[in-house]
């Protein structure tokens, strides 16, 4: 029975943690390999391990014994996961997906190569290189690998910017044009079933790059929608994915959807699901991996979802006295994710609020932003 596997996930952040908590509606025991003795799954999952998701030696190790292993981040070692595979163990999403997607380059050649519409790039090997391309500015300079929540992105205005760029592989993007920001979960299971959530629009922090708030559904249009899903559903079947992805997208001024980015995981972009749709992204990534229908992506209700993003040591307010006060707001949930320790500009949790219609939702939204905002984070 699908209850008994022995399910092991790459990472303890909050993704797992979030995924460990639906893991309990199904009786399924997860086991966690992290570096960090204080990660958030630390503090939900008896069958917490302490390693290094990039370790060889400690990824064979931790999943000798399981029958199953998946991922909340990218950065694992995927000649392990391969090794694991041909031991019998099932790996989702599958090495190849991982490897295609932990690189910007390759990712982005590979979205190439199956005519999906992508913000044009060339590869930068370093500082001195990016030197030679100082026509092609202003433009975005992203980190081949190992970026998340900002970190490995900046623009480029001017020249006089290249002095503080990266000096590691890089890949140079074109400016464009963005009207929006949105983002398609996509899923796709053994058996070739494809499903996508209702695209979302994502309100980035212009300073910190980071995710600040997101509305589902959003009004983008139907044509833009069917392009999005189109999209997603396409790169899905061209990664023969076995999982669930998010794809992250530009609409730009002229109205073309071009992609951004893609997260072969649980996602920011995808947290409004668990109390905005039938099936959360956590529990239809569990479908998955445990060999389970997909389940319904429909949405239920409007949703507003927020970042908690911790502020300066300086300006922050009592926690305590912060949720207090949001939690009685009708339709606000909050998710604390339970780290140990906050650094100005680390996400911390994430509230969702939940309305009938997308204007109450805007409404409790500004009162949910203004509470928090006074008692949070002190200008």
């Amino acid at each position: 029975m699908f209850f008994q596997k022995k399910i092991g996930v790459l990472g303890g952040g909050q993704l797992g943690a979030m995924l460990i908590r639906h893991a309990v509606d199904f009786g399924l025991h997860i086991s966690v390999l992290d570096a960090d003795k204080a990660a958030p799954c630390a503090n939900y999952s008896s069958g917490f391990q302490l390693g290094d998701t990039l370790s060889y030696d400690d990824v064979m190790k931790f999943g000798e014994g399981l029958d199953i292993i998946t991922i909340e981040k990218e950065a694992v070692n995927t000649k392990a996961l391969r090794a694991l595979q041909e031991k019998g163990v099932k790996v989702y999403p599958a090495p190849e997906t991982v490897e295609t997607i932990q690189d910007k380059l390759t990712q982005k050649r590979f979205l190439e190569a199956h005519n999906i519409p992508v913000v044009p790039a060339i590869e930068i090997a370093n500082r001195e290189e990016l030197k030679q391309h100082k026509n092609k500015l202003p433009a975005c300079l992203k980190m081949r690998r190992d970026g998340y929540d900002g970190k490995g992105v900046m623009i480029l205005k001017t020249v006089d910017d290249i002095a503080n760029a990266f000096d590691s592989p890089s890949i140079l993007e074109d400016l464009v044009q963005i009207k929006h920001e949105i983002s398609v979960i996509v899923s796709r299971n053994e058996a070739g079933e494809v499903k996508c959530y209702d695209p979302i629009l994502m309100e980035f922090d212009k300073v910190k790059l980071l995710l600040d708030y997101q509305i589902s559904p959003c009004d983008i249009g139907a044509d833009i929608t069917n392009q999005a899903i189109t999209i997603a559903t396409k790169i899905a079947e061209a990664l023969q994915l076995k999982g669930i992805l998010a794809v992250e997208m530009f609409v730009t001024a002229e109205n073309k959807v071009l992609v951004n980015e893609l997260a072969p995981r649980p996602h920011n972009s995808g947290h409004h699901t668990i109390e905005g749709c039938n099936t959360s992204q956590y529990e239809q990534l569990l479908r998955v991996i445990t060999g389970m229908p997909l389940g319904d992506t429909s949405s239920t209700a409007h949703t507003i979802m927020i970042n908690i993003i911790e502020p300066a040591k300086d300006k922050k307010g009592n926690t305590e006295d912060v949720l207090k006060a949001i939690g009685r707001i009708p339709g606000v949930h909050i998710h604390w994710y339970g780290k140990s320790e906050g650094r100005p500009g680390r996400k911390m949790g994430h509230i969702n609020i939940t309305a009938k219609t997308h204007e109450e939702a805007v409404t409790l939204a500004n009162k949910t932003r203004n509470t928090f905002n006074s008692l949070y984070e002190k200008s």
